[in-house]
């Protein structure tokens, strides 16, 4: 029995040098986001999903914030330097040199976010000496036209140097290759420039290939995979098709959703079985929701972690450092960040609960406010179990409100509360008859 083949070792080289004109930003477009992750961290995650024995990063010069996004997201990145923008085969020249020591090499775009991993480990699986991506969209429009072989590719044509002809191929080049590093060191000097663009491209490397009678296959991907960005338009596009995956792979894990069109999920969005959200709700990064939560119509959740069968909104807002326990309730206005709220507590409404600890059972009054900053520093609130805060109390940090105690409504506490206890802080009451119609008959007199 044959043993199976070891898969070989690949780097994958990602073309970011491009300067993005057409965003019309100051942000360097593979940094823009989609689904809350800058467009170049899809690529890197993609590559090192697929296994990459090194992940090369080819930028501009001046390019230094996408240099230090990639460091922060593989410290292990390979940076390399196009000193001139000539083109996609002059950019894989620039990267050469760093992943000569594997036997073989992907390349890939960084403003493709949603090309899959399992794509680019068939890239690098395979035998033939090139191998490149293919796809057949609905109206090839522009797109760089592979011309067949037999049933291997014979060369790429990019569609501004393509003839009628070869313009009515429907199999077009999805950007991405890959190449044996020998054969990819034997063809880069032979690429030429002679093209409309005068630029150096990287899919000639398919003729020069079957010139040298070097073998060359054909991978297939769908839209999606080869989906590239250059405009704000196309930024809307590729986020519509992420968040479609997203909200599909949810339904397969058991998440129902009533309009899934409103729900707009991140990169890495954990949602557990039995899961129910309704319409128009926002999940930024770092949202884990746990089994059997509810999670009502407006709201908005980024870094935060959700117990099960929590009922959250609607119009709730959960900011990072959030934690809910079990069948906690967030209702209807309320606001929370950096607060921990433990099993079957209640904020229902009209509230601000920041740096704070909230025990078992704890009930929250509508209007209630930690007051946590004072101008310099954030100050923690702990509450314990079973406390009662009435509606429209003030509880002004550092404070800790003892478990069972009970806040009369309007109280403004500014040091700690013992357990089991009534606090009331009011102003006594004053009753001065006639004092409106005195007040309406002054005013009248002055108009």
């Amino acid at each position: 029995m044959s043993q199976p083949t070891a898969a070989p070792s690949t780097a994958i080289i990602i073309l970011a040098a491009g300067k993005g004109t057409r965003m019309k930003s100051a942000l360097p477009k593979v940094l823009h986001e989609v689904a809350g992750r800058p467009m170049l961290g899809h690529a890197i995650a993609a590559a090192a999903e697929a296994g990459a024995n090194q992940i090369c990063l080819v930028t501009a010069p001046e390019q230094h914030a996408v240099r230090a996004y990639a460091l922060s997201e593989a410290p292990e990145i390979i940076n390399c330097i196009q000193e001139n923008q000539l083109g996609t085969g002059d950019a894989v020249r620039a990267a050469a040199d760093a992943v000569s020591g594997v036997e073989r090499v992907v390349v890939m775009f960084g403003d493709t976010p949603l090309m899959r991993a399992d794509i680019l480990t068939q890239l690098s699986m395979s035998d033939a000496d090139v191998t490149v991506l293919g796809f057949e969209p609905d109206d090839a429009a522009t797109y760089g036209r592979i011309v067949m072989d037999a049933t291997a590719p014979a060369r790429i044509v990019e569609f501004k140097d393509a003839d009628a002809e070869t313009r009515a191929v429907t199999l077009c080049n999805g950007g991405a290759m890959g190449v044996h590093t020998e054969v990819l060191s034997a063809l880069l000097p032979l690429l030429g420039n002679d093209n409309a663009q005068n630029e150096y491209y990287l899919p000639d490397l398919v003729q020069l290939a079957v010139q040298s009678r070097k073998s060359t296959a054909l991978v297939m991907g769908d839209v999606d995979d080869t989906l590239g960005v250059d405009s704000r338009a196309g930024l809307a596009r590729a986020e519509a098709r992420m968040q479609a995956r997203l909200r599909a792979a949810m339904f397969d894990a058991g998440v129902t959703m009533q309009d899934p069109n409103t729900v707009y999920l991140s990169h890495d969005t954990v949602i557990e079985p039995d899961v129910r959200l309704e319409p128009n709700i926002k999940i930024g990064p770092g949202v884990h929701i746990a089994g059997g939560a509810l999670i009502k119509a407006f709201s908005h959740l980024e870094g935060v972690t959700v117990g099960p069968r929590a009922i959250i909104g609607p119009f709730a807002r959960l900011r990072p450092g959030t934690v809910l326990g079990a069948d906690v309730r967030i209702g209807n206005f309320v606001e929370t960040k950096n607060a921990n709220i433990r099993d079957g507590s209640k904020v229902n409404h009209l509230s601000y609960i920041g740096d704070a600890e909230l025990g078992l059972g704890v009930n929250i009054g509508a209007g209630t406010i930690t007051c946590n900053y004072d101008g310099f520093k954030k100050h923690l609130t702990q509450i314990g179990d079973g406390a009662f805060i009435g509606s429209n109390s003030s509880l002004i940090a550092p404070v800790t409100i003892g478990a069972g105690a009970y806040l009369g409504s309007g109280t403004a506490v500014s040091s700690d509360v013992p357990k089991n206890g009534l606090t009331v802080t009011r102003a006594p009451r004053r009753d001065l008859k006639n004092w409106a119609d005195n007040f309406r008959r002054q005013n009248q007199k002055e108009d």
